[in-house]
């Protein structure tokens, strides 16, 4: 059995938690999600947590178990608290702005870089325009926007320069050493 995948989720107050079929909705005070799973794993509620389990001992079955248990979990945390990642932009003239839905970044570039965040994910940028502070309640979708955003100019390996995960630790290379 799998550890992590037998340990039952608590469902904190406001949310609501709904299974129809092969599919999960999860509801609370910060939005709704939903989602299909697989066959072979079971979801039931009781008691104000939420169980998975498996109905075949198949391999494929067992390599789901713990896999759709952290997704769920994932779904509850997401809508009863939400999820926050932060971007710095680092370089000589590199900076950010909101404007609406999108995001107006100066990269380097010949010309500013537009993108366009989807529904459900929200942008704020600091006062100098180096930090970016996206929020929302799908952890896949902000780890997958703020990993686009990054790859717009991911930072350079000699000065550093580019858009990285707030903390994120850089080794920069030593430039050419000079003719002795």
């Amino acid at each position: 059995m799998s550890r992590i995948g037998k340990k039952p989720i608590d469902i904190p107050k406001g949310v609501d938690v709904k299974i129809e079929g092969a599919a999960l909705s999860v509801k609370g005070p910060k939005g709704e999600l939903s989602s299909g799973f697989p066959a072979g794993v079971q979801i039931e509620v009781k008691e104000g947590k939420v169980v998975v389990g498996r109905t075949e001992e198949t391999k494929n079955v067992r390599a789901l178990h713990g896999l759709v248990r952290n997704l769920i979990a994932n779904m509850v945390s997401g809508v009863s608290s939400g999820y926050q990642r932060v971007l710095e932009i680092t370089g000589t003239g590199y900076r950010a702005q909101v404007q609406g839905n999108k995001l107006v970044l100066a990269l380097g570039y010949s010309h500013p870089v537009e993108f366009i965040l989807p529904s459900g994910i929200k942008a704020a940028v600091d006062q100098k325009q180096t930090q970016i502070t996206l929020t929302g309640i799908d952890k896949q979708q902000m780890g997958q926007i703020a990993a686009d955003l990054r790859a717009l100019r991911s930072p350079d390996i000699y000065k550093g320069k580019g858009v990285r995960y707030a903390g994120q630790r850089l080794k920069l290379k030593v430039g050419k050493a000079g003719k002795k």
